[in-house]
């Protein structure tokens, strides 16, 4: 369970201490670090060399039913590079529009994403059928949004699903405005919102 507090260093060891005394841990580590190397801290995780499916989505909240989900899936991990990762957003993050942004997802408390990782072909059905698995398990608590840098190869529901609220259909305008031959389109694709002969004309507000 990591945890980071920008603050008075006394203050922050003062709000983990319940923590540190609930129940038994593995073992711990805290102190002061530099941002930038917070930022490094789990790279070694994402090691080179394996094979990943990633499946992700919001929690509108971490309720019973999610968590049973999630405890059962963690006690079933197909491969030791598999992990369950649930950052917990709301803070400052809220005290922006969800329109004001690309980012619109301002209200979700948790993000909820599963890492299959694997090392040989052999296990590629086992890995990606416990990320699927826990997927749908967990369907139920989700928002329906996700976090576009999350996101594998879904198809454009599932991008959709990262811009909802007209955000995506802004950013389609956008698109038809820089980029109307849709030249960039790589990773998570939105298409230009008209054709490149009816852009030239057309002059689309952003």
């Amino acid at each position: 369970m990591p945890f980071v507090h920008l603050g008075d260093p006394a203050e922050g060891e003062r709000m983990i201490e319940p923590l540190r005394k609930f129940g038994l841990s593995h073992g711990e580590a805290f102190g002061l670090h530099k941002f930038a190397d917070w930022q490094t801290a789990f790279d070694g995780l994402n090691a080179p060399g394996v094979r990943n499916y990633w499946k992700s989505h919001y929690l509108a909240d971490l309720d019973d039913a999610a968590i049973t989900a999630i405890l059962d899936y963690a006690q079933r991990l197909p491969s030791p590079h598999c992990e369950i990762f649930i950052p917990h957003m709301e803070g400052a993050v809220r005290n922006v529009s969800a329109l004001e942004t690309a980012y619109p997802h301002r209200g979700a408390p948790f993000v909820l994403n599963i890492h299959a990782r694997w090392e040989s072909a052999e296990e590629n059905e086992a890995c990606m059928a416990w990320a699927r698995g826990l997927f749908d398990a967990t369907r139920g608590s989700s928002t329906g949004g996700v976090y576009v840098n999350f996101l594998s190869d879904e198809g454009e529901a599932r991008v959709r699903a990262a811009y909802p609220g007209g955000t995506f259909e802004r950013l389609a305008r956008i698109k038809c405005q820089y980029d109307p031959d849709n030249f960039f389109r790589l990773n998570q694709n939105i298409r230009p919102s008209v054709q490149p002969h009816e852009a030239a004309t057309a002059g689309a507000p952003v």
